[in-house]
Order: structure tokens, then C-alpha cells, then sequence
């Protein structure tokens, strides 16, 4: 396993992220820590989670696993690097109670006990803001995390599906406040096929020293070989992936892809996933396995040195927007 630092911090992570959304509702307990423990075993030590996790009336649901995951002992919770996010509204029935979601310093505190109950554990790595709360200022969500720290509950916080302009804004009332050394990573949506990111989230993200971390790195299966996948009679393609397959043109592209890699004999996934290994400014991409076959894919991803021509390749195929401001600029 490689390791990198997070951000500017001291902390050390694995380069593969391991998300957790799928424990609860597509993968049971039992292979849910099974999967974990595999994780580990391969010297995978980030995990990923969120409150919302489990998803309607099971929201919390992927937290208590790990949670009793973490029950079994044998050093689990100090072999790992948690992560989790605060922000949707916990209520199983739609309407938030006032002052039950978002950023308040209120929901805060709330949301933090809760997920240290449900994770069992008295303390969480990385806290991450998982949206923007357009309602809340800087000074109150800092001065929350500020206690939150000085309590022990949180080591660190990080924001999820910022944009740039937030990061710096965030990191610069940190700044001002003193005493907080600000966000120190974001996780934002990134991968070959949609790599926005690069305009903006990403050059703020190294300038204010954040540990750039993707979610989705097979944009929802698409980067994972699914027009072979259908061909053979496999999983169909669904969510992002299937609306993108519906475009004539973006299925061409995909296409393109698959057939490229095919050429050089790299599967599509972890080839997705190596690429963005290759980035500037990303720690670690989150994958989310349902099984433990995905989570040995994924391992593979570690190992694949990619050429500076399929890398080239790659470009023509899904071309970035390239450097801020020029790609909007003129």
C-alpha cells in the first residue's frame, strides 16, 4: 500500500480511499466488516462514511456498521483513519425539524454526538461538511469546530462539493479567526469523464494546501467497462451511467475508451482509477465495493504504471477543460 500525507497535515492515508455507502443498503453486515476487514489487511487505513448514510428511514445505518465493526477489536479503530460528514437531514421523513440539518452550530454539536454514538467511538478523524450551507456564516461553523476540537471529538474537518470560491473563503475566515488551521481536505466529484474540477475546486484546493479527495471515480459504472459489461449480458448500465449511454456521442467516447484500453490489455476500472493516482494535488480516490471483488479491483489500481502515451490517449479521449481562467477566459 502507498501512503501519502493529507493536505498539508501530518496525518498519513492510504492512496485508496475506502467508501462505505453501499454497506447497509446493497452489502449486508456480515460482508460489509468482511470487506473492511480486507481492506485493512491490504494496508487500506482512510475510510469514508457520512451521517446520511443507509438512506431513508435507515439513514445512520452504514455508520452503526462500522461502528460495530470497530466493536470486534484487534486494533481496528487505531489502525484507522475516519471519516465522516454532517450536513443532510436525519429525520426519516423528508421535512427536517428546524435546526436538524445543515451547518448551524447547533445541528453541529447534534450531529457529532450522534455519529460518534452510532460509530462507537469517542472520537472522529476527519469531519467533513458534506454541502454548503448558504444560510450559515464561516465564524459560527469555525466556532463550532473549534470546540469540537478543543473537546476531542474531531481531529480535523475537510468540505465535500465545494466549489473553489468556498474553499478559499472558508480558509480564509479560518485565517482571520486563528486558532484553526481551516479545511484541510475536499472531496469533490472528479474522474475522467468529468473533470470540471480541474477549472477551479482543484487549483483552490492546492493553493490552501487541501487533500483533493474523488468520489465516483467510475462516474456511476461508466468508467468501468459497461458497454462490454451489457454486450456479455452483465449488470446493465443505471443512474449516470445509463443517461450518459443514451447520448450517441457520449457513447462513442465510451466506447473509444473501452476499446483503447482493451488494446493495451488494462481493465477500464482500474485503469479510471490509476489515472486519477496520477493527478496533481489528489490523495486517494474513494471506492465504494459491494462486494469483495470490486475491493481486490480496486487494489489492483495501486499497481498499474500508466504510459505517458495511454496518458496522452486518455486526453483525446475525455479532454480536460485545462488551465483557470484560460479555459473560460478566452
Amino acid at each position: 500500500m502507498r501512503y501519502t500525507q493529507l493536505g498539508r497535515t501530518g496525518l498519513k492515508v492510504s492512496r485508496l480511499v475506502l467508501g462505505t455507502m453501499n454497506f447497509g443498503p446493497q452489502t449486508d453486515e456480515a460482508d460489509s466488516h468482511a470487506i473492511m476487514d480486507a481492506a485493512l489487511d491490504a494496508g487500506l487505513n482512510f475510510f469514508d462514511t457520512a451521517n446520511v448514510y443507509g438512506w431513508g428511514e435507515n439513514k445512520g445505518r452504514t455508520e452503526k456498521i462500522i461502528g460495530s465493526w470497530f466493536a470486534q477489536g484487534g486494533g481496528r479503530r487505531d489502525k484507522v483513519v475516519l471519516a465522516t460528514k454532517v450536513y443532510g437531514n436525519m429525520g426519516p421523513d423528508g421535512e427536517a425539524w428546524p435546526n436538524h440539518d445543515k451547518l448551524s452550530a447547533v445541528n453541529i454539536r447534534r450531529a457529532v454526538d450522534a455519529s460518534l454514538k452510532r460509530l462507537g467511538t469517542d472520537y472522529i478523524d476527519l469531519y467533513q461538511f458534506h454541502h454548503v450551507d448558504r444560510a450559515t456564516p464561516f465564524e459560527e461553523i469555525w466556532q463550532a469546530i473549534d470546540v469540537l476540537v478543543q473537546q476531542g471529538k474531531i481531529l480535523y474537518a475537510g468540505s465535500s462539493n465545494f466549489p473553489g470560491y468556498k474553499i478559499a473563503q472558508a480558509n480564509e475566515i479560518a485565517a482571520r479567526r486563528g486558532g484553526t488551521i481551516g479545511l484541510v481536505s475536499e472531496q469533490c466529484l472528479y474522474n475522467l469523464a468529468e473533470r470540471r474540477a480541474e477549472m477551479e475546486v482543484i487549483p483552490a484546493a492546492q493553493d490552501y494546501g487541501l487533500g483533493v479527495i474523488p468520489w465516483s471515480p467510475l462516474h456511476g459504472g461508466l468508467l468501468g467497462g459497461v458497454i462490454k459489461k451489457e454486450a456479455e449480458g452483465g449488470r446493465r448500465a443505471s443512474g449516470r451511467a445509463a443517461d450518459t449511454l443514451a447520448d450517441p456521442v457520449a457513447r462513442k467516447q465510451i466506447q473509444a475508451y473501452e476499446d483503447l484500453l482493451e488494446k493495451h490489455g488494462l481493465e477500464p476500472g482500474e485503469t479510471a482509477l490509476a489515472w486519477l493516482l496520477t493527478r496533481p494535488g489528489v490523495t486517494g480516490p474513494i471506492v465504494g465495493p459491494r462486494t469483495r471483488e470490486q475491493l481486490d479491483s480496486a487494489l489492483r489500481a495501486l499497481e498499474l504504471e500508466l504510459s505517458e502515451e495511454l496518458l496522452a490517449s486518455l486526453d483525446e479521449i475525455f479532454p480536460g477543460p485545462g488551465p483557470s481562467p484560460e479555459a473560460f477566459a478566452w
